[in-house]
């Protein structure tokens, strides 16, 4: 543990910088507004989906488990679709710090084994493009490429992914500078 008394202002800093771009990114900057479409036919569909007594958890249609997956019945149902995921979320307004606060803590994990990587890969003293590099690579598989499974698995669309990647580039960017800027001489 002694990378974390070494490095505990990198991590918290980097944090606090990527928290502070991903608000910039996501509440100012116009790139994020087209990520998510209205169904179509909302009311109705609000409607049967809370006759349904949908509790939050991720929901996959049409259901099957791994036995069921060739029968001809459910076969039939995947061409008739629709064929989707959901996310069912506990109702009423969205209240932003239970989002927020985790989101945070988040990003100090990730500072965390950036700093835990970076100190075991790079001596004190090292160059800044050289802790650059390694904390930099470290935080985008962290928060850039991890996203590309949403598209692969869970049907997210590319344009949507790929932004998530590039917001991924630049938290990863921020977080390397911050260790570079901050590292042990």
């Amino acid at each position: 543990m002694a990378f974390l008394a070494a490095l505990w202002l990198p991590i918290l800093l980097s944090a606090v910088f990527v928290f502070v771009a991903s608000s910039i990114m996501h509440m100012v900057l116009p790139y994020h507004r087209n990520d998510y479409r209205q169904i179509p036919d909302e009311d109705k569909v609000l409607a049967a989906l809370r006759g349904a007594g949908l509790t939050r958890g991720l929901y996959v249609f049409p259901f099957c488990t791994h036995k069921d997956m060739k029968s001809p019945a459910l076969v039939e149902k995947q061409k008739q679709g629709p064929v989707g995921f959901m996310t069912i979320m506990p109702s009423g307004p969205p209240a932003m710090p239970k989002f927020l606060i985790p989101w945070f803590g988040y990003c100090l994990v990730i500072g965390f084994f950036v700093a835990y990587l970076t100190f075991h890969a790079v001596a004190p003293g090292a160059n800044y493009r050289v802790v650059f590099r390694i904390a930099g690579t470290a935080a985008f598989l962290a928060y850039g490429v991890g996203q590309l499974s949403n598209g692969i698995w869970k049907g997210q669309t590319w344009s949507v992914t790929f932004k998530e990647v590039v917001d991924g580039l630049v938290y990863a960017l921020l977080t390397a500078g911050t260790f570079g800027w901050l590292w042990p001489r």
